[in-house]
């Protein structure tokens, strides 16, 4: 009787046991691979999934979309200049079994598949337009790999251009560009403003030239703004009357409180 229990109680335990080995749950974002004996049999999930020991097995594969994030790549553009690349690659598995089937690493594949196809890209462009168009060059990129990977069961999403580092000494060769052009434009700006300056100044000589008293009322203002410093000697001009400066001068010297009174002399 005793030895019937034991019995009983062990073959209970090996069921519990192998019901633990059988029984799998598979989350929503997964997808199991089974294989019999070595042949594919099927993708199962989500949910719970028998999986008989020995004869079985199953091979998790992630659907969700993983990143690779790319080691820093070295490359020499079209334009013979080498540049450094920082990039990293978006990708999801769109068939389970064909990414373990017919991959041994797919992630590692993706990996070396993306630097090579990012060299290869980069040599095919000039240094101006990976810089001024670095979202075309990463959206090529991407579509390079993925007609690569479609055998693969995966799909590439994007591939992204982190950071592109230039050579110190083109750096600073174009850094003294930028500041050459920037300096070219300011020039440029000056003297127009001086052309335009010129043509007022040439425009208020004419009006002067046709009307005196302007001319004499526009010496009587220069000299009411030189009058506001302290000791000033002013020099009149001879066509100027001093009794139609004086006046004015000591109009504007009152306003001035605290300051020394100008000198006129003619």
């Amino acid at each position: 009787m005793i030895g019937e229990l034991i019995l009983a109680m062990f073959i209970i335990i090996i069921l519990l046991i192998l019901a633990a080995l059988s029984i799998r749950v598979c989350p929503e974002y997964k997808r199991y691979v089974k294989f019999r004996l070595g042949r594919y049999v099927g993708v199962y999930g989500p949910g719970i999934v028998i999986v008989i020991p020995v004869i079985e097995r199953i091979v998790p594969v992630d659907l969700r979309i993983s990143v690779i994030d790319l080691p820093a790549q070295r490359a020499l553009t079209r334009d013979n200049v080498e540049i450094t690349v920082d990039a990293a690659v978006y990708f999801r598995v769109v068939k389970p079994e064909d990414a373990v089937i017919k991959v041994q690493n797919y992630r590692a594949a993706v990996a070396y598949l993306a630097a090579s196809t990012l060299r290869d890209v980069i040599g095919m462009k000039d240094l101006d337009t990976i810089l001024s168009k670095r979202e075309e060059v990463a959206r090529e990129i991407a579509k390079i790999i993925d007609e690569y990977v479609q055998d693969w069961g995966i799909k590439i999403t994007s591939v992204v251009m982190k950071d592109i580092k230039l050579p110190d000494t083109l750096v600073r060769a174009m850094a003294q560009a930028a500041e050459a052009e920037r300096t070219g434009r300011a020039k440029v700006i000056l003297a127009e403003a001086d052309l335009k300056a010129a043509e007022r100044y040439l425009e208020a000589a004419k009006r002067y030239s046709q009307n005196s008293v302007a001319l004499l009322l526009r010496q009587i203002d220069a000299l009411i703004e030189i009058a506001r410093y302290k000791n000033l000697v002013i020099v009149v001009p001879s066509t100027l009357e001093l009794t139609t400066l004086a006046p004015a001068i000591l109009k504007a010297l009152q306003k001035e409180q605290g300051e020394g009174r100008p000198e006129v002399s003619s």
